[in-house]
């Protein structure tokens, strides 16, 4: 796996692939800058060896060119993080990028127009791929988030620097703590899997039973488990349709050698909403009109044992609606199991949107041994696919 270290960046132009698709405010003020400053130790390594960057991103979903999709908004922000002013070319390809590229001097940083107001880029097109080729010396993909795609910038550039190309510090560090997980783990193994439900989920679960030893599941995915073994779940969300699968995969676990871990209790509640009524009742008695929306206490106090007794741990989704507070108590005491079970020497990985969220929210970032920040490219990688982005590199 070919990284910074494998490359003199001493007057070379990096073109770097990095994510900087951040939310803007209505007045385009960046509102969470954790994209940019995730790409800093990259940028930062290649400055200090003399080196320019040349920095692509897509922001949003523009049809076209549209103004309020501009990276020029970020400008102020970009500078501030890396401490260098960012120079800003108003389009990615053409004479405006060629000669902002060509004026770069050892230690400047350039951000170039976003990739997406032309339709070449999410097509794959080999022409303005090639055109993007054409402004750097060293390709760096350092975009974890767009891996998954097969993009002009983020997999069809590669073809044109056959031995230039390298993995940046954070898309590294990506594929490094997942193959801790998928290949490298310290065992017990033990997969956290939440959110609602089981269909976005079912190609993740068939493709990690080989590798853990315990599952956790929670969420609203719950209740399609409990159904379909003849439990009553009032009005909780749950994939009628999916009851057969959840039984096999029940099967699967059980011929694996995997010990499934199921809520035995929930907080159900008699509407969606944080002021609704609650009571802790048993998951496979929830009565009509109530819903469950969080773990129990006895469901909590089973999952910390497995927790603490792990010694690698993926946390994907959420035990409940965290959103409310009413509900957030379980995926909070996840969270500090996780940590304390961190603090005493497991490796953490907390991936999905969700779970991101979630960890963020509470406070619990610093104390997980990653956190990943690309959410489809991470299920997918769960998954057992290669990602385009990656191949790409390793090709």
């Amino acid at each position: 796996m070919k990284t910074l270290k494998d490359f003199n960046f001493k007057n070379k132009k990096a073109i770097i692939r990095v994510d900087f698709n951040v939310p803007l405010d209505e007045n385009f003020n960046v509102t969470d800058a954790t994209r940019i400053e995730a790409a800093k130790p990259t940028i930062d390594a290649i400055l200090a060896q003399g080196g320019s960057v040349i920095l692509m991103s897509h922001l949003g979903r523009p049809k076209g060119v549209e103004e309020k999709y501009s990276l020029k908004h970020i400008l102020k922000t970009a500078s501030d993080i890396l401490g260098v002013p960012v120079q800003f070319a108003s389009d990615c390809v053409g004479e405006v990028a060629k000669d902002a590229a060509a004026n770069l001097k050892p230690g400047e940083v350039l951000l170039l127009e976003n990739l997406r107001f032309h339709v070449e880029e999410e097509a794959g097109d080999v022409a303005f791929a090639k055109e993007l080729a054409s402004l750097g010396d060293i390709y760096v993909n350092d975009a974890f988030g767009t891996a998954h795609r097969a993009h002009a910038s983020t997999t069809i550039i590669a073809q044109f620097f056959p031995n230039e190309k390298c993995f940046g510090t954070l898309l590294a560090k990506e594929i490094e703590s997942l193959n801790k997980v998928l290949k490298n783990s310290e065992k017990p193994v033990t997969a956290v899997l939440g959110g609602s439900k089981v269909s976005s989920k079912i190609t993740v679960i068939e493709n990690i039973l080989d590798k853990v030893d315990h599952m956790i599941i929670g969420g609203g995915m719950t209740f399609t488990f409990i159904k379909a073994q003849g439990g009553k779940v009032g009005d909780s969300i749950c994939e009628d349709d999916k009851l057969e699968l959840a039984l096999e995969i029940l099967r699967l676990a059980k011929e694996k050698g995997v010990q499934i871990h199921i809520p035995v209790d929930v907080i159900a509640a008699d509407d969606f909403s944080n002021t609704a009524n609650t009571q802790v009742v048993d998951v496979y008695a929830i009565p009509d009109g109530w819903q469950g929306l969080d773990a129990g206490p006895k469901s909590l106090a089973n999952f910390e044992k497995v927790i603490m007794e792990s010694k690698t741990i993926l946390w994907n989704g959420p035990l409940g609606v965290f959103e409310m507070e009413s509900f957030a108590t379980g995926t909070i005491a996840l969270g500090e199991f996780i940590a304390a079970s961190t603090a005493n020497g497991a490796f953490s990985l907390v991936g999905g949107g969700d779970s991101v969220a979630a960890v963020k929210q509470f406070g619990f970032e610093d104390k997980m041994s990653y956190v990943s920040t690309g959410g489809g490219a991470m299920l997918e990688m769960l998954e057992g696919r290669v990602l385009p982005g990656i191949a790409a590199i390793l090709d």
